[in-house]
């Protein structure tokens, strides 16, 4: 039996800015219910993809829907897609009710379907008694709920999120993420993100590493983080850093020292009598995350890069 196409599949996308290329080639696929995440720093290209795919930045490349071409920002997608952008897209004068209801109009719901998906999306977030409010006077993690049910007025088939959780408290980030595993759960909703934060890629099904515009390794979490070998010891020292990475069989990244080591706990004292006295300053012990994985895939940190 022949499998369904991918929801969503991208292939070749590339966008240049005079001379230099912001996306390089990038392609992958989204399967239907699927939580697939972008994961790379600032720089990467990822809300370039994002908006590629929002109508908003022309970009070249081949684009199917269920198997179908289709242009970004095509209308057929257009209806199809939710969308969450990294800045507010909420006018903070109007009422939450007012803000759903402006998005309702704007994807063609008649007065009845859109009382009735306005009344269900606030339910959902928790926020029906504060309905008739301004969004100004919401905290953060109350507009980014506000935010969700705008992008999920029209009861859209894919959610795109730029950052989604960019900003908010601990709280606030795990109800959002909350949120969007009962929607797939509940309407087998398929949702891409971007994210530079590893605590939210892990909590996707699947990710694409993205490094200065181009697609470095895809993958799920568990399989991304298995590229690691054992731990990571991180050593800084005082002298040549290349001199202590070839007594100790490590490499240097940034001008530290990194080996890999299957019991990392254990090698520390030995690391430490291996290099000549007062050479190390300062050693840290590293169990392999996705930020790891980062690492070990394009040379340099996360959070850095």
């Amino acid at each position: 039996m022949a499998s369904s196409p991918a929801r969503l599949a991208v292939s070749g996308l590339t966008v240049r800015r005079g001379n230099r290329s912001v996306l390089d080639g990038l392609a992958f696929e989204v399967a239907a219910g699927e939580i697939f995440g972008l994961l790379g720093p600032n720089g990467a290209g990822k809300t370039t993809a994002f908006q590629v795919l929002a109508g908003l930045l022309p970009g070249t490349g081949t684009f199917t829907l269920d198997g179908m071409p289709i242009r970004p920002g095509d209308r057929t997608l257009r209806a199809r897609m939710g969308v969450v952008f990294q800045e507010p897209a909420l006018d903070p004068r109007f009422t939450a009710r007012e803000n759903l209801a402006l998005s309702a109009r704007m994807y063609g719901l008649g007065r009845g379907a859109a009382r009735e998906r306005i009344a269900a999306e606030l339910a959902a977030t928790g926020l029906a008694d504060r309905a008739d409010e301004p969004v100004g006077t919401f905290s953060g993690g109350m507009r980014r709920r506000i935010e969700l049910a705008r992008a999920l007025v029209h009861d859209p088939a894919i959610l795109v999120l730029d950052e989604p959780t960019t900003g908010l408290d601990e709280g606030a980030f795990r109800d959002v993420w909350a949120r969007l595993h009962a929607l797939r759960a509940a309407r087998g909703l398929t949702i891409l993100l971007t994210t530079h934060r590893p605590e939210e890629a892990e909590r996707c099904d699947r990710l694409g590493i993205l490094d200065g515009g181009r697609l470095v390794a895809c993958d799920t979490p568990e399989g991304l983080r298995r590229r690691v070998h054992g731990d990571l010891v991180v050593v800084e020292v005082t002298g040549d850093p290349q001199a202590a990475a070839a007594l100790l069989g490590g490499r240097v990244l940034e001008g530290r020292v990194v080996l890999e080591r299957d019991r990392g706990h254990e090698e520390i004292p030995r690391i430490v009598e291996a290099l000549p006295p007062g050479t190390v300053r300062a050693i840290t012990l590293r169990t392999a995350g996705l930020g790891e994985a980062f690492l070990e895939l394009t040379g340099h940190e996360l959070e850095k890069a």
